[in-house]
């Protein structure tokens, strides 16, 4: 089902999230963001991000939505309990007054929205930490991969952070352990990557830069930092290479290559510049996937020991 909406001129220059919140329904932003980039949501039949400023007249096409199911699960949060709450503060690496680093352990996702309840967001809403404070995502981290998380504590700062994210003024460092050897010791992969939206292909660029750290006929450590933010991108392009990551159950070769329920991928390092002042936070391995590491005979580098 298809629904079209006219923009008056009482909202003219308004953002398009603030608009649906206010016209339509009051969505959580994460689903706002979710329908945006699904396509669900539209302005003149063409996709937009949050931060679009409407016009008047516009014409915003809205797909196959159910409002009030949609406000009836945003009523249904995850509610943590003190021991959940307390083993989510131990993940915090850095807490100050504008945002918070999380070493973020594999399995629990950072928003709602995904099949599973509980997520990182609705916990520290409920931390003392974030005390009558709106927790703000300002990346990515896929659920079934650990490490660097950063959560902001403000608008200005997750505003912030999001224009550091798209010029590509933060730098992000992955750590990966994939099947069999990676004949070239350093390089990069510039790939198209494909991914399917409402059934119609779309074809994205897709860059990373990367380095083997260890490897033996079995397997490879690799270092890689993404230059571009795809969905998957170091998973598909593992798996292109013929070398998908441990653990992997949708990007595999085989049956047999999915090893245990643990995604051998790791963010360790992220870096950025505020006001001249230079931030480097990183968060040490996972025991499960050092334990992977020693069982391959992956030799483990000093400097990423004393992390």
């Amino acid at each position: 089902m298809k629904q079209v909406f006219s923009v008056d001129l009482a909202c003219n220059d308004m953002r398009i999230d603030r608009w649906f919140r206010l016209k339509i329904s009051k969505l959580p932003q994460s689903l706002i963001e979710k329908y945006l980039r699904n396509g669900k949501i539209k302005v003149n039949n063409k996709k937009i991000k949050s931060s679009f400023k409407l016009k008047e007249n516009d014409l915003i096409n809205v797909y196959n939505l159910n409002f009030k199911n949609t406000v009836t699960n945003k009523n249904n949060k995850f509610k943590p309990s003190i021991d959940v709450l307390k083993s989510s503060e131990k993940l915090i690496i850095e807490n100050n007054e504008d945002f918070i680093v999380v070493n973020k352990e594999a399995g629990i996702p950072v928003q709602g929205g995904t099949k599973s309840k509980k997520n990182l967001v609705d916990i520290f809403s409920k931390s003392k930490i974030f005390d009558n404070i709106k927790p703000f995502t300002v990346h990515r981290l896929d659920k079934d991969t650990s490490g660097i998380l950063i959560v902001a504590k403000n608008r200005p700062s997750a505003q912030l952070f999001t224009s550091l994210f798209r010029l590509r003024k933060i730098h992000k460092t992955y750590l990966a352990l994939c099947h069999g050897e990676i004949t070239n010791n350093k390089g990069q992969w510039n790939d198209n990557l494909i991914r399917y939206e409402n059934s119609k292909q779309i074809t994205e660029k897709a860059l990373t830069i990367y380095k083997v750290i260890d490897k033996n006929s079995f397997c490879t450590l690799i270092e890689l930092k993404p230059i571009t933010g795809r969905k998957h991108q170091l998973r598909k392009q593992l798996f292109k290479l013929g070398n998908p990551i441990f653990g992997d159950d949708k990007y595999k070769l085989n049956n047999k290559q999915v090893f245990g329920n643990r995604l051998m991928l790791h963010a360790y390092q992220i870096k950025f510049i505020i006001n001249d002042k230079k931030y480097t936070f990183t968060a040490p391995l996972p025991d499960y996937f050092q334990k992977l590491m020693k069982s391959k005979r992956i030799i483990f580098p000093n400097y990423l020991k004393n992390f």
